[in-house]
């Protein structure tokens, strides 16, 4: 893809299980918590919903939390998703993650998996930052919905920002731990999120 051919460090290729969304689609990512709260799941669910209808591609990590709820609800609003799971894509790379009912919904809904990495290669510490600068850099816009201060989800929103794409946070309770850091965000510049519209017009629609 183009846009990932423009980051710092683009990868030398990619593997591809399912299809890629058809050209002219907008690719969002959507990353949060593996924590995430009951106001959390609440957030993907209405947020993504209220984009039905338009050429759009979820883009997340495929990890438990925010990431695996944004999927499911791209599913369910008909749009594409687009998952990097921090491993290869064979089989036996893919059985130790735990969304393996999701994995095969999202290639049977017409959606697909991309990895950088050789098929069989293990989920390792280092395949998740090398993983999210791919969640970055092929997506126009990065959208957090709940990080703790110290989170990896902020690693991807700070991709966002050195790739100059658009970072988009959604303000939550000033008391939950879950809302630091997106609250935080919001306080050194990304816009805030709070429908479904504000999404569509950062994105262009």
């Amino acid at each position: 893809p183009a846009d990932l051919r423009e980051i710092p460090q683009p990868p030398k290729k990619l593997f591809v299980a399912g299809s890629l969304p058809p050209k002219g689609t907008v690719y969002l990512a959507v990353v949060g918590s593996r924590k995430c709260t009951t106001y959390g799941k609440d957030v993907v669910s209405r947020l993504i919903s209220g984009l039905k209808g338009y050429p759009i591609a979820i883009v997340s990590g495929l990890a438990i939390g925010i990431d695996a709820l944004s999927h499911e609800a791209a599913l369910n609003a008909g749009l594409y998703a687009v998952a990097f799971p921090g491993s290869g894509i064979s089989e036996s790379a893919l059985s130790y993650n735990p969304n393996t009912k999701l994995i095969k919904k999202i290639l049977e809904s017409g959606g697909c998996l991309i990895s950088e990495f050789e098929p069989d290669t293990k989920a390792a510490y280092y395949t998740f930052p090398m993983r999210n600068r791919l969640v970055a850099g092929i997506s126009k816009a990065s959208l957090i919905i709940e990080a703790q201060e110290k989170s990896g989800t902020l690693i991807t929103a700070r991709m966002s920002l050195d790739y100059n794409r658009e970072v988009l946070a959604v303000p939550g309770p000033i008391n939950s731990e879950f809302s630091k850091g997106t609250n935080r965000l919001i306080r050194q510049g990304a816009t805030p999120i709070t429908c479904s519209d504000d999404i569509l017009e950062a994105l262009g629609f």
